[in-house]
């Protein structure tokens, strides 16, 4: 069992509470990535995933150029380096997310995703049990 800092993304892209909401997407965009984590100077303080922006903005009709806090989600769930890559998993699984923000003490130092478990040969299943639990999850509230 590893942990999580043996394959997380460092380099991470981010916007800050000064950007707006049609900036997150253009940066989502260039970057081909489904979510940004929100940043006031190095603490984070959000996250806006393309689901926010279709969910909290483009359907309740709020303008592009909103404060990224109209959509982004505040309620964050957060891991350390430290953590087992098990329980990063256990962790994605149980909350229904499939990226997770990595941080020392407040400050954003990584993030990992469900493919990031997929594409290491180390992770065993992982990444297929979290996924399966996300999925399951997400048929369910679809009947």
């Amino acid at each position: 069992m590893g942990k999580i800092r043996e394959i997380m993304t460092t380099d991470v892209e981010t916007c800050t509470l000064l950007d707006n909401v049609y900036e997150v997407a253009v940066k989502m965009k260039e970057n081909n990535v489904g979510a940004i984590p929100i940043v006031d100077g190095e603490k984070l303080v959000g996250m806006i995933t393309d689901r926010d922006i279709v969910l909290r903005g483009i359907a309740e009709k709020k303008p592009p150029s909103s404060k990224v806090e109209v959509v982004m989600s505040e309620h964050l769930v957060t891991i350390t380096p430290d953590t087992s890559t098990e329980e990063a998993g256990r962790v994605m699984a149980e909350h229904q997310i499939r990226r997770l923000p990595i941080v020392e003490g407040d400050k954003l130092v990584g993030i990992v995703a469900l493919g990031d478990f997929a594409i290491n040969p180390k992770m065993d299943n992982q990444a297929e049990v979290a996924l399966s639990e996300i999925s399951e999850h997400d048929q369910n509230q679809l009947q």
